[in-house]
């Protein structure tokens, strides 16, 4: 079959295109454009029935990923779906089932079956689980093995994959020569490669073989994320040479990756200080000719764990503003525990306030719907301004928890209320827009 990418640029507009640029309020062939590019890419399996179709890339909303998954502690299939449906009930635009624990196949199939969301994984967890296993060494792990897992997860309908691609010898070398790192290595999946790689004294297969990974992703159609497993898990190791080795070599794939007509995405960082966001993002665009951008938070600070969604939400919109095009959440559990169902909710609400936050400052036209909110919350029409609100059912129990005297007050002010008293002012002078809407 061919890929969203290649029908691209024979210049087909796909029912898939048609959506995004519904979605997104922009002309299909402007979509059908940025496709050929390789500048969005359709995480769309096409084997998979009432999939949500969303657009990744240049130009469009900044999308939010929510990741679950059972880990080896913790193997509750039903706490699992409920995270999924959780995070689809928030809005996230994207779901990686990562888990480690328990039957993975069945996992994966029943997380499918209950979620509508295009599904992401990262294959290198279940290899290296079952491996685990079935040697008590995950470093025994049969690479020919890999490759058939890869092709039975795409079978089951995951619309894009994390693979660790950019891993080889060269990059390896570059932790040795810098004499490692503070925050070691975070990715487990590139970390499991690593190992295995040391082992056996091999070139990583995903790497060396790397012509035979975008023939599988071509045969479903989906998205290649070139992931980032030696990526920094503290800021002091952001941009080191080891981390900037793998970067380099994910662009230079997800070029090749794109000649061979296969839809390609990069993965980021991973922990990086606030003012190396703008050019980390810089670096990625211009290596990669554009690929869409997959940032895992980013945090860019180490010591905030408990609130690290809040910490992530700081650096998400920053990365958002400055042109990232898919924010992996991260949790108020990230380093501490695995989550649960509030931890999910809660991750998805602070990423996508972080991504609408980056992107008006992106995109300036999209600021009128902040100025309704403006007017509605100065006029105190409180029904208009919860309904515009982007968690409406939060402020409405808020609000109702603390009743005011005065219905068109609030209790912080009361009496007092500022807003009230402005209008009582200026209402001979309120003019143009700047009326109630």
């Amino acid at each position: 079959m061919e890929t969203q990418l290649e029908l691209a640029r024979k210049g087909v507009i796909t029912e898939a295109m048609k959506t995004v640029a519904v979605q997104e309020g922009l002309e299909d062939i402007w979509i059908r454009d940025r496709v050929a590019e390789g500048r969005i890419v359709i995480p769309v399996h096409p084997g998979r029935k009432n999939q949500k179709i969303t657009g990744i890339g240049f130009g469009l909303r900044t999308k939010v990923n929510a990741s679950i998954g059972t880990s080896s502690d913790i193997k509750n299939l039903d706490l699992e779906k409920e995270k999924a449906r959780t995070a689809e009930e928030e809005q996230a635009d994207t779901l990686m089932e990562l888990s480690t624990g328990g039957n993975l196949d069945a996992v994966r199939r029943e997380i499918l079956d209950c979620c509508s969301l295009p599904i992401g994984n990262v294959p290198l967890y279940q290899a290296f689980s079952e491996a685990g296993r079935e040697y008590k060494n995950p470093n025994k792990l049969d690479s020919e093995y890999l490759f058939e897992l890869i092709e039975r997860q795409l079978d089951d309908g995951i619309s894009f994959m994390a693979i660790h691609c950019g891993i080889n010898r060269f990059s390896i070398e570059r932790l040795r020569k810098q004499g490692y790192r503070y925050g070691g290595l975070v990715s487990k999946g590139g970390t499991f490669m690593v190992s295995w790689m040391e082992y056996n004294n091999c070139e990583n297969p995903l790497y060396e073989q790397f012509d035979r990974v975008c023939a599988l992703m071509k045969k479903y159609d989906a998205v290649l994320s070139l992931g980032n497993g030696i990526r920094a898990g503290a800021i002091h190791d952001s941009h080191d040479r080891a981390q900037m080795a793998e970067m380099v070599i994910n662009c230079e794939l997800a070029e090749i990756g794109r000649d061979m007509g296969c839809q390609m995405m990069v993965e980021g960082p991973g922990h990086v200080p606030l003012d190396e966001i703008e050019g980390n993002i810089m670096l990625e665009k211009r290596m990669s000719g554009g690929a869409p951008y997959y940032v895992l938070g980013p945090l860019p600070l180490d010591s905030g764990a408990g609130y690290d969604h809040i910490t992530s939400a700081i650096g998400a919109a920053s990365s958002a503003r400055y042109g990232a095009d898919l924010i992996c959440y991260i949790t108020p559990a990230e380093h501490l525990a695995l989550p649960n169902v509030d931890d999910v909710r809660e991750g998805v609400r602070a990423t996508r306030l972080a991504a609408r936050i980056g992107d008006i400052a992106k995109y300036p036209e999209r600021r009128e719907h902040e100025k309704k909110v403006a007017l509605s919350r100065r006029d105190t029409n409180w029904e208009e301004h919860f309904d515009l609100l982007m968690f409406p059912e939060k402020a409405r129990a808020v609000r109702k928890s603390r009743t005011p005297e005065n219905s068109a007050t609030c209790t912080m002010c009361g009496d007092f209320c500022a807003m009230e008293r402005g209008i009582s002012l200026f209402a001979d002078d309120i003019k143009g827009d700047k009326k109630s809407v």
